[in-house]
């Protein structure tokens, strides 16, 4: 089920974490931070509208890393009920797409729940100083890929993030699935 999630709360904190990656290694929000500013996204392995722009993903994190942003990827999706979401299969996800950025795995879904994530793709962007300043969306993909000419909504978003410390006031919501959360 398509999902629609509401628009950035401009300077929003987020609450840290300690989540382990698929390259060995945990991280804590800090870790993660790029001098410019910080893109967290919540994706996961099957959800189709995640896969219909991963290779737009992967192409944004590193052009966003040469402005100075960091990235990072959290999978918080329930693998018991969705085994593509295991964090086996997402170290493999990450190893054969090459993700430029940390691919981290959210087994309790507790930063999901602090963050107030409910849907994949979910982007979340900060400048230096850890202020939300982007809650958009990638491009105007949905579950098939934008053309390839289409605005780079996060890209440019983060890029002016980079350079002013303040995301554009208007910003048209992600969309995606819902995160699929652990039976209560």
């Amino acid at each position: 089920m398509a999902v629609s999630p509401p628009v950035c709360d401009f300077d929003w904190k987020a609450p840290d974490f300690r989540l382990p990656a698929t390259d060995g290694q945990t991280y804590g929000l800090a870790d993660l931070a790029g001098s410019k500013g910080t893109l967290i996204m919540f994706i996961c392995n099957h959800c189709p509208y995640v896969l219909a722009v991963l290779d737009r993903i992967i192409r944004d994190a590193r052009d966003l890393h040469r402005l100075g942003v960091g990235v990072a990827a959290i999978c918080s999706n329930d693998a018991a009920s969705y085994p593509d979401d295991r964090f086996d299969m997402m170290r493999r996800m990450a190893e054969e797409k090459g993700f430029p950025f940390p691919y981290l795995h959210d087994e309790s879904q507790e930063v999901a729940r602090a963050w107030g994530a409910e849907w994949t793709p979910d982007f979340f962007g900060f400048n230096a100083e850890g202020g939300l300043q982007y809650r958009g969306r990638l491009d105007a993909s949905r579950k098939e890929a934008a053309p390839a000419d289409a605005r780079r909504d996060l890209y440019e978003a983060m890029r002016q993030v980079a350079e002013t410390g303040r995301g554009p006031a208007g910003q048209i919501p992600s969309m995606g699935c819902s995160i699929k959360w652990k039976a209560a």
